[in-house]
């Protein structure tokens, strides 16, 4: 539940800088704080003013809320350390907004005016770049270059107006490889103007970020480039993702940005899809391509649209086998085809409760409750109706079901598969048959040819 503080009980003593463009100079009062701390993903915020609009659900996040003022939209951004569940029996302390990390998702419309106020509680300055808007250049919130920073315990305010309808983000212009590695980013969406324009049935957004945190930590190491351990939509790993849930025949649309240091290919079971929108707005209809799978790179956004006529539980991840993952994965030994169990005699009388994994490959992990340290998560977790899921990072689920209201987000449980639907085993099939022992990886399978041979001496 969204809970609110007085602005005026959290910042005493503060100072409230006035960035303006509209020639105002004053303002009689700011908007309250609204914070989120719990990680499930909210309801829409619908709108209450202005034009209408279908709002978006924000994968394990939620809609900051507004207030209008005259003609203005005013919200309310706080940048302050929060505390993140990654998944259950894990936290981080990063940094972020409203209580959250991402922040909360800022919803308008093309053409309204917008007025945000960023409080800084942070212990370093900060500022807000709105990644992809058409602004003034003095709004466009890049510490130093565009605007003075925005000190621990001011207040800046950020007024212009919306230009174009998309997919957005924001993200701090300031100290930006530790705001940034810390968890401080945001979803910008804005509506058309024509409700009926691009409309569709359900609407999600999130973010693809990512952290490295050692096993049993809690704070990202900031100065980590490509080496990172925890994949992560919304700053949430795989089972602590949510489901994207859609009723049989709902037109869907999936909004995503990339925020992380390297590409993502988002892939979708069951579907094929239609890149509809990129940073620059949307495809027009007649060049809008159909995928499975989009790639998304640094500090890309793609909208994705597609019509859920599959029933069923569809995975949808990262294409990417290492980003569907969690911690522990970067130093675990290959031992396929080793005698672990041999060896595990022997370990064992020295260190009681070894267990030799691995030699067969790594499923075996994802079945077992193996002891961790404290405040980590499994390498390969989850578990459905038919087993573990063996995944991990950036990995959910897309539950299409048959009458399934409109506004209905509640998680309908595992798909009921229709008979002989799933696949299943051949019974008394006969074994199958070794060919031969492997090859010695140490002996090569033929003879060097000579440069003069005429033909291949096996």
């Amino acid at each position: 539940m969204l809970s609110r503080r007085g602005f005026l009980d959290a910042t005493v003593g503060s100072a409230i800088t006035v960035a303006a463009v509209s020639g105002r100079t004053a303002f009689a009062a700011v908007p309250e704080i609204a914070t989120q701390k719990e990680p499930a993903t909210q309801s829409p915020l619908k709108p209450h003013t202005g034009p209408d609009y279908n709002p978006v659900v924000t994968l394990n996040g939620w809609t900051l809320p507004w207030r209008m003022n005259g003609d203005w939209k005013e919200f309310h951004l706080v940048a302050e350390p929060v505390v993140r569940e990654i998944a259950p029996g894990m936290k981080a302390y990063l940094w972020g907004y409203n209580g959250q990390s991402p922040g909360p998702t800022i919803e308008a419309v093309e053409g309204d005016k917008v007025r945000i106020y960023v409080t800084n509680r942070l212990p370093e300055h900060t500022a807000v770049h709105w990644h992809g808007q058409r602004l003034p250049n003095g709004m466009d919130g890049v510490g130093g270059l565009t605007q003075p920073a925005i000190k621990p315990g001011q207040t800046f305010v950020y007024e212009y107006q919306l230009r174009r309808a998309g997919t957005f983000m924001y993200h701090p212009h300031a100290d930006e490889m530790v705001q940034m590695a810390m968890g401080m980013m945001g979803m910008f969406i804005v509506h058309p103007k024509d409700p009926a324009e691009r409309r569709v049935d359900r609407d999600y957004c999130f973010l693809l970020n990512a952290f490295d945190i050692e096993p049993g930590s809690y704070v990202p190491k900031v100065n980590t480039m490509l080496d990172f351990n925890l994949w992560t939509w919304n700053s949430r790993a795989f089972p602590g993702i949510d489901n994207f849930v859609a009723g049989l025949g709902d037109k869907m649309r999936m909004r995503i940005g990339n925020l992380t240091m390297t590409n993502h290919p988002i892939h979708i079971h069951g579907h094929e899809f239609t890149v509809t929108g990129t940073d620059g707005g949307w495809v027009p209809p007649g060049s809008a391509w159909p995928e499975v799978t989009t790639d998304i790179a640094v500090g890309q956004m793609r909208s994705i649209e597609f019509v859920a006529d599959e029933p069923g539980d569809w995975a949808v991840h990262c294409h990417k086998s290492h980003h569907t993952m969690n911690a522990m994965g970067h130093s675990v030994k290959t031992y396929i085809g080793v005698k672990l169990p041999d060896l595990a005699k022997r370990i064992g009388k020295t260190a009681p409760g070894f267990m030799a994994m691995g030699h067969q490959g790594m499923a075996d992990m994802g079945a077992m409750e193996m002891p961790l340290p404290d405040n980590t998560l499994p390498m390969m977790t989850g578990f459905a109706q038919f087993g573990p899921v063996e995944m991990g990072g950036m990995f959910s689920v897309l539950k299409v079901r048959e009458g399934l209201k409109s506004g209905d987000y509640t998680d309908p449980g595992w798909f009921r598969h229709p008979e002989g639907t799933v696949a299943r085993v051949v019974p008394n099939a006969p074994a199958p048959q070794r060919q031969g022992a492997p090859q010695d990886p140490g002996k090569a399978p033929f003879k060097v040819v000579k440069p003069n041979a005429t033909k291949m001496e096996h």
